[in-house]
């Protein structure tokens, strides 16, 4: 039987777009080797990003205005929406979708815009659809940047203000280490996660290290662990992903690359997808060089001068921190929100970033 859409991959990406496609009536196959798996990572947006399709019950908090820290602080005029995880996940129901529990081994596409594409499964198996979407995110790579974080869970009275980052270096590291900051949001009524992120390395920081770094930090804060809170851990590439219809999510140019966030996008992008529309129009394109481009520029920066970047993000105006984090197509502002930082950096910041971002 050949499937109007097949889908491989069923992390938040994969479910989503089959999700979609099963409430638009499509036939859907989805392959994944693990198809039940449950979702153990922390996932939060920007609360304007989140599409209306998307359950209010999944949303387990919401920050109305997080605090960010470079060497000063600021509140960014944005709400912020935590998920319920296991919320999420169940909300994207995949219906009489036929689901496959296997490996996809090789995506065949016929030349041109005829024939039916395949998927050849680990097993042997091979399943044909009118289209196949590779939703199975990015691999790792010594080449690849990567963010890493590790983070524990605590009684929410424990901690009160909640943090989109904090740069402050209480931490106990050098000046000259790889710079990691503190992420403190809630995740419900009764809990907040407290975790030591690495934004971007070629390597990044350990886990280890930032667990080290974490309770460091708390310490600092008067806060003590003692051994037993949950523990998330976080490694994943931020780079990798290439742009196309026939790639969603992480593995399909979705995830910012200067941010690591990649799932308020994928479920914005899952109607057009599933309807077989192109979410990659030139403009957008180039949106995705810019903050490509942006990635170069962190990772080129001295670890001293990454809080004062990240004061001149900060002084930005809203309308051009949400152009530059969530306007995935609005080349103008992306430009105009980059040059402002640019602007509004000292000069010994603008040589390196200029380097970076040469040939963009």
């Amino acid at each position: 039987m050949t499937a109007d859409l097949i889908v491989c991959g069923l992390g938040p990406a994969g479910r989503a777009l089959a999700h979609r496609a099963v409430a638009r009536g499509l036939s859907v196959t989805v392959v994944d080797p693990r198809p039940d798996r449950r979702w153990t990572a922390t996932y939060a947006a920007w609360a304007d990003d989140v599409p209306e399709w998307v359950a209010a019950h999944t949303v387990a908090a919401t920050v109305a205005r997080p605090v960010a820290w470079g060497t000063r602080r600021f509140e960014i005029d944005r709400p912020y929406a935590v998920f319920d995880v296991g919320a999420l996940q169940d909300s994207l129901s995949l219906g009489d979708a036929r689901v496959v529990a296997d490996r996809a081994a090789e995506i065949v596409r016929p030349r041109g815009d005829t024939g039916a594409e395949a998927v050849r499964l680990a097993s042997g198996q091979v399943l044909t659809g009118r289209r196949v979407v590779d939703a199975r995110g990015v691999g790792r790579s010594p080449a690849r940047a990567e963010q890493t974080a590790y983070g524990v869970v605590v009684a929410r009275e424990r901690w009160t203000e909640p943090l989109f980052m904090d740069w402050r270096p209480d931490h106990g590291a050098g000046a000259d280490e790889t710079p990691s900051f503190l992420y403190a949001i809630p995740l419900g009524p009764d809990t907040s996660l407290l975790e030591e992120t690495c934004l971007a390395g070629r390597p990044a920081l350990s886990g280890t290290a930032l667990h080290e770094r974490l309770r460091t930090r708390l310490r600092c804060r008067g806060i003590e662990l003692d051994g037993s809170e949950p523990v998330e851990h976080v490694r994943f590439p931020v780079q990798g992903g290439r742009t196309g219809d026939r790639r969603f999510g992480a593995a399909g140019g979705l995830l910012h690359p200067a941010t690591g966030y990649s799932v308020a996008a994928s479920l914005a992008a899952a109607d057009a997808v599933a309807a077989g529309d192109s979410i990659w129009p030139p403009a957008a394109r180039a949106v995705h060089r810019l903050r490509t481009a942006g990635l170069r520029a962190l990772l080129a920066l001295p670890p001293p001068d990454v809080p004062p970047f990240f004061d001149a993000f900060f002084a930005l105006s809203p309308r051009w921190q949400r152009a530059y984090l969530s306007g995935r197509a609005d080349l103008p502002g992306t430009a105009t929100a980059m040059a402002a930082l640019f602007a509004n950096l000292p000069w010994q910041l603008r040589r390196t970033l200029a380097a970076a971002t040469v040939g963009w």
